[in-house]
């Protein structure tokens, strides 16, 4: 797993294509349609923590006066790794962490009041509540979090992975989805699998996994095979709907998110009671 052992989204204008003249006497042609700009990826609004990384996140329908969020892995709980099968909610809690911007300064330490959701089984991650509100974030830092996507992430899409422990941003794409990636006692359900030389690295847990289409947040950064082993701690295995086990050595993945928004009741709160809700029960 990825973490420590021991954003303002900037968008290139569009630019204009005239239209062609194919001879003197020709009318001219419509304006092709312009090209895709990718968003580029920063560190803003990432979270450095002790031993992981995370991020400032808000619901597609969070509105200002909600308690702003952070977002991180499971298995960077405070608590220590969440036993397989096991599901966190609305437990207290005071973790902190350092809102960093677009560069990697740091703006603003924020502390966590209370544990919405974890777990490490399903998907690895863990959801806390902060102890402000995202207007006063925003007005007092400029703080614009980013979107959960409430959408399943497409192959081939780009990728920024923004990590606030390392103050680095790794450029990927997404090269595919994984049945189930089994890591020791724990399994996770279509698991993002990036494209090879993806090389995150121990820190960048808990990374949000940044769509350069859309700028949303579409994943969260776990783990990675380290060593070529198979389905052991630090070498997860891929295992197909049928059973068989595939180990890529040095592969790395994330896991799905948008799966909080299936969750959400009319008060923009988890509600695992929800139908269609897609986050693992306790």
């Amino acid at each position: 797993m990825r973490f420590r052992r021991a954003s303002a989204i900037g968008v290139a204008a569009l630019a204009a294509i005239a239209g062609i003249l194919t001879g003197p006497a020709a009318p001219a042609q419509a304006a092709a349609a312009p090209a895709p700009v990718a968003v580029a990826v920063t560190l803003a609004n990432t979270i450095a923590l002790s031993n992981c990384s995370a991020s400032l996140v808000r619901f597609p329908s969070s509105v200002g006066t909600d308690s702003a969020m952070m977002l991180t892995n499971g298995h960077c709980y405070e608590g220590g790794f969440i036993a397989a099968g096991r599901v966190i909610q609305n437990v207290s809690s005071t973790r902190t962490g350092t809102l960093l911007n677009s560069s990697g300064g740091s703006v603003v330490r924020v502390r966590a009041n209370r544990v919405l959701y974890g777990t490490m089984t399903g998907s690895d991650v863990l959801l806390y509540r902060l102890n402000t509100t995202f207007a006063a974030l925003s007005s007092s830092y400029g703080a614009v979090p980013l979107t959960i996507s409430a959408a399943h992430p497409t192959a081939g899409t780009g990728i920024g992975i923004p990590s606030g422990y390392w103050k680095r941003v790794w450029n990927c794409s997404i090269d595919g989805f994984v049945n189930t990636l089994r890591e020791d006692t724990w399994t996770w359900k279509d698991s993002i699998r990036y494209n090879t030389g993806c090389d995150t690295i121990g820190g960048t847990s808990g990374s949000p996994i940044v769509s350069t289409v859309t700028g949303e947040l579409v994943g969260i950064n776990n783990t990675s095979n380290e060593d070529g082993a198979r389905c052991t701690l630090n070498n997860p295995c891929e295992v197909d709907a049928a059973g068989n086990v595939t180990v890529l050595s040095g592969r790395s993945y994330g896991q799905q998110t948008y799966w909080f928004t299936t969750c959400l009741n009319s008060s923009r709160t988890i509600d695992l009671t929800v139908s269609g809700c897609l986050l693992t029960k306790p």
